[in-house]
């Protein structure tokens, strides 16, 4: 997962300046990544990705996992009240479509957040 992580550190701090981006990891049935994908930009505090266009990805790649991650620009290694909201309800659709939200990764320019680890998921 190391590898994972500092790969998805990349992704999100790519250009993102003081915007939030979040990143897609797409697992086959072994967890071994078959794809990725950007999926959204914000501002501070305010990051929009629709789950219906997340998850039809994930269906059309036959996914049976996801790894989600998107950065804080403030520095703060925290999930916020939302980006909790939003695990628990992304990781209950993908239950119901048979995909796994494998972990929620939160990035700032020094620390990494799991929400797995972090008892989120």
């Amino acid at each position: 997962m190391t590898g994972m992580i500092e790969y998805l550190r990349v992704q999100v701090h790519r250009q993102s300046g003081r915007f939030e981006r979040f990143h897609v990891v797409f697992l086959d049935l072994s967890r071994r990544a078959i794809a990725d994908q950007s999926m959204g930009q914000g501002s501070i505090g305010l990051l929009r990705v629709t789950m219906r266009e997340l998850f039809a990805r994930a269906l059309s790649l036959e996914a049976s996992g996801i790894i989600i991650a998107h950065n804080h620009p403030s520095g703060i290694c925290r999930p916020s009240s939302t980006d909790i909201a939003e695990t628990q309800r992304l990781a209950a659709v993908g239950r119901t479509l048979d995909i796994e939200l494998v972990d929620h990764l939160i990035f700032t320019n020094r620390s990494v957040y799991s929400m797995r680890a972090g008892g989120y998921l």
